[in-house]
């Protein structure tokens, strides 16, 4: 009976870990993950998004790009179909980050959080953090294709864009740290709803978190950078704004609450919110050790290691 017992829980234990290391199930609950099972899960996450290919990059980049253009698409034409109604209009606009996060596409706001995280536990140095800088400045590029097609291929109906130059002119009438308040709250949404998604298993469940938090955001008013850069490049394309005004008006306040709304404010907490235990598995079989101070200012993210992350409790292999 005891050999019984000890075959089906190594069973159980090799199906609650991925080949990565990773939790794949919890610990004490199978199908809850303790915040330190989440932290190991985004490890792992962040070790593969730091260490792609810039084609991979470039590619994920611009499919995220073409899935905020769906958003920005269907959200101007819901809202001319329905008389500009806050709720209707609304109801496909979290479609394109659906198609993100579900297809794990690279864009900046939604990828921030786990880069950090490996950041902040000195399993990578700073110097791959202002790679974020460069993804930060990347955004509008990432929508500049979709916003050029909505503005010359008549894809828009003319109410439709009539509306989709309404968001942007109302956004740069409104004042600039109106607009950053307004983005910090849009970063903690996205933040959050990356931390909660490595605590998830099944597409169900992600898809019911995406759907409902992303329509949040126009819901409350919100704004996010892609959407946003993407909503003033259509207006720079149709020849209404300058590109000038409309990224040092609406797209840079909206960028800088982005990103301490969700790096700030959620990773950062959530890291603090976490225990010592997180990595002492890892740590005691010597499979991976923090950086020095040094090594973590000054060193290059080839210092740290990929095998780092297995399940608390396991020390084995």
């Amino acid at each position: 009976m005891t050999d019984d017992t000890d075959r089906e829980r190594a069973v159980r234990d090799a199906v609650d870990r991925s080949q990565s290391g990773a939790p794949a199930g919890g610990h004490v609950i199978r199908d809850r993950f303790s915040a330190d099972e989440i932290f190991q899960r985004i490890i792992v996450a962040a070790d593969h998004e730091v260490t792609a290919s810039r084609r991979e990059l470039l590619a994920s980049g611009l499919a995220a790009g073409f899935a905020i253009t769906v958003t920005f698409l269907l959200y101007a034409s819901l809202y001319a179909s329905t008389d500009g109604d806050p709720v209707l209009s609304a109801l496909l606009y979290p479609l394109g980050f659906v198609f993100i996060i579900l297809g794990d596409y690279q864009l900046y706001t939604e990828n921030t959080l786990p880069p950090v995280a490996l950041t902040l536990e000195r399993l990578a140095s700073l110097l791959p953090v202002p790679d974020l800088g460069a993804g930060a400045r990347r955004q509008p590029r990432r929508g500049a294709l979709g916003a050029f097609a909505l503005a010359s291929t008549g894809v828009l109906s003319p109410d439709a864009a009539l509306a989709a130059e309404g968001f942007a002119r109302k956004a740069i009438e409104t004042p600039w740290w109106t607009l950053f308040s307004k983005a910090v709250f849009a970063g903690l949404i996205v933040a959050g709803v990356v931390w909660v998604d490595y605590s998830l298993r099944d597409s169900i469940s992600r898809l019911a978190l995406v759907y409902v938090s992303f329509l949040a955001i126009p819901f409350a008013n919100l704004y996010h950078v892609v959407v946003s850069a993407t909503e003033m490049l259509y207006l720079v394309f149709i020849g209404e704004l300058s590109l000038a005004v409309g990224t040092t008006q609406f797209v840079l306040p909206v960028l800088l609450g982005n990103s301490i709304g969700g790096v700030v404010l959620v990773t950062v907490v959530n890291y603090f919110q976490t225990t010592e235990r997180r990595l002492a598995s890892a740590r005691k079989a010597g499979r991976k050790r923090q950086l020095t101070v040094r090594e973590w200012l000054l060193g290059s993210f080839s210092e740290s290691g990929r095998w780092y992350v297995p399940v608390n409790g396991h020390e084995d292999d």
